[in-house]
């Protein structure tokens, strides 16, 4: 499983330093490390992904809303009215209700014809950090172009194929349809929580950022460590860790679109997606864990 890692109260740009391949962004005020967070959170996606197959069985074998068109057309720093705030919320809303469309063809594409199962764990990571990381570069650059969306949906079909593997695997269990479906239903509930308590709560919540950063980066390094470890415990807690950390991180990237830190509904469509992306995954290896084998 990858963990992605997202942005801070900022300007709404990745941090690049975060990852040697990437150049630096440029300095500017309201800038800060938590940006790098959707990297993080891809890392710890397929990271993740990978030690959940193991613990389990080898797997075998233009309609957009039309407020997209008046989409930013260069960064404009801060959302300054509410129409502009609840723009940019509604348009990432429908963006990424979109989303799921690729993400549920991969995923069928993926189950039905079996491509990535001859895949070594190795490989797997390194494909997906590198197409990963490589779309995510290319949205970010993208994002007020008409290549965003394009790439975003692509992006999102790519993380389909690679949660293939964990579905057919599951698929496999005598319970595994309703364990999916079980999934779902509660990433869906916490999403749905999470963006009424963002409704709700009237503080900044931009302090937030860095402790959620740091959570990230610390579920990556015990996921990395417990591919070594191998321990079946610890591996229910950091699954269990990151339902809640990435449930955290929705409640932030809304918070942010409201309180007009993210005036990019493509960048907050990432950020959220790659959240609720990992709160499924998450769900999903708990309650897999627990069923039993046909």
């Amino acid at each position: 499983m990858v963990l992605m890692g997202k942005g801070d109260a900022g300007v709404g740009r990745p941090n690049f330093q975060i990852v040697a391949a990437m150049p630096a962004p440029p300095a500017s005020a309201g800038y800060n490390r938590s940006h790098s967070s959707p990297y993080f959170r891809a890392a710890f996606t397929e990271l993740f992904s990978i030690y959940a197959l193991k613990t389990t069985i080898t797997p075998t074998g233009g309609l957009m809303n039309p407020g997209f068109e008046t989409a930013y057309k260069g960064y404009l720093g801060n959302v300054t009215t509410v129409e502009q705030r609840n723009r940019v919320l509604r348009n990432t809303y429908w963006l990424l209700a979109l989303s799921m469309v690729p993400t549920v063809l991969g995923a069928w594409l993926g189950v039905a014809t079996g491509i990535l199962n001859g895949l070594s764990p190795i490989v797997s990571m390194v494909m997906f950090l590198g197409v990963a990381f490589g779309f995510m570069y290319f949205i970010e650059k993208n994002k007020n172009s008409g290549l965003g969306v394009p790439l975003l949906l692509g992006f999102t079909f790519f993380m389909g194929l690679m949660l293939s593997r964990m579905l057919a695997v599951t698929l496999l269990k005598a319970d595994g349809g309703a364990l999916v479906m079980m999934a779902f239903s509660g990433t869906g509930a916490l999403f749905l929580g999470m963006a009424l308590l963002s409704t709700v709560i009237q503080r900044d919540l931009s302090s937030m950022g860095k402790f959620l950063f740091v959570g990230a980066v610390m579920l990556l390094v015990a996921g990395i460590a417990n591919v070594f470890v191998q321990s079946t415990a610890l591996f229910a807690t950091l699954a269990a860790l990151a339902v809640g950390i990435f449930s955290a991180f929705i409640l932030y990237d809304l918070k942010r679109i409201r309180d007009g830190h993210e005036t990019n509904y493509i960048s907050a469509t990432l950020g959220v997606y790659l959240s609720l992306f990992n709160v499924f995954q998450s769900l999903l290896a708990l309650m897999g864990l627990g069923s039993r084998d046909e």
